[in-house]
């Protein structure tokens, strides 16, 4: 599987509490939050900044979204994590950051390998708002009607 989603880059922010809280409530982030909030605090108090300004350091949404995404597919019985496994962020450009995933399934059957990438980025693309995240999309007439349809 090598494919991306594109992050809206208006919604990337560091991270505050409350979003801390909300996804340390994951099992698959809570320690990997505790642990850097910890590595975090340490060496801001060594430099005396605080994470809410720039002298500090801070985690961020799609940092974590990152993270996520590498534990999720981790975890996964359908992904061979014996061979290249790799979620990066590529160069940002007029269509977001791209956050790509470059892993191999441990099925080579084409309808499965299909099925396996399609549950992989349903998954990931319904857990974009969970990190305050948003898939970049260009805009256009039909969303307002999207919109009036959904909200009815």
């Amino acid at each position: 599987i090598k494919r991306a989603i594109n992050i809206d880059i208006k919604t990337i922010k560091f991270c505050d509490e409350a979003l801390l809280d909300k996804l340390s409530k994951v099992t698959t982030l809570t320690k990997y939050i505790k642990d850097k909030k910890e590595e975090i605090n340490s060496q801001n108090a060594k430099v005396n900044a605080q994470s809410e300004n720039l002298n500090g350091r801070a985690l961020t949404n799609v940092g974590l979204f990152r993270k996520y995404i590498y534990n999720y597919l981790t975890e996964s019985e359908h992904i061979r994590n014996d061979l290249t496994f790799l979620i990066r962020q590529l160069q940002p450009g007029q269509s977001g950051i791209p956050i790509e995933i470059y892993v191999f399934t441990n099925d080579t059957n084409w309808i499965n390998y299909e099925n396996i990438q399609s549950d992989i980025f349903d998954h990931l693309l319904a857990a974009l708002p969970m990190f305050e995240l948003a898939a970049f999309q260009i805009i256009s007439d039909t969303n307002e009607h999207t919109k009036s349809v959904t909200d009815k």
